[in-house]
């Protein structure tokens, strides 16, 4: 639990840093309005998926739910899904490399995994 908090709470804050650098220190430097986009994108599911770990970490407490390896494989998956969905798109964003977007899909279907484990995990 105390991890999954931990955790959480780096990728939050990392995520902080990366919209403020995106639209402060990159400001003006994407080749387009729609790379910038892509960041803010990439900025949001991660945050998202951040606070996601963070209530996982709550939920798995003893007084609630406790730990369930449903919830652990969830925050693995969120983490990874964070790794290919928003890392994917930031490298996109700066570089323009579109064949990595080939990647950003797995990312979104390990956040959907994520997301029906933390919903079957109540009741397993």
């Amino acid at each position: 639990m105390e991890l999954f908090l931990a955790l959480g709470a780096v990728l939050a804050g990392l995520g902080v840093v990366l919209g403020a650098f995106g639209a402060h220190a990159l400001k003006g430097k994407f080749a387009s309005p729609h790379y910038a986009a892509i960041w803010e994108t990439a900025v949001q599911y991660q945050m998202y998926h951040a606070l996601g770990i963070i209530a996982v970490g709550i939920v798995s407490s003893d007084t609630l739910l406790g730990s369930s390896s449903l919830l652990t494989w969830a925050v693995y998956c969120m983490l990874v899904g964070i790794i290919f969905f928003s890392g994917s798109l930031y490298v996109l964003a700066v570089t323009g490399v579109k064949k990595l977007g080939a990647i950003t899909p797995i990312g979104g279907l390990l956040f959907i995994i994520a997301w029906v484990l933390v919903v079957i995990a109540p009741f397993a």
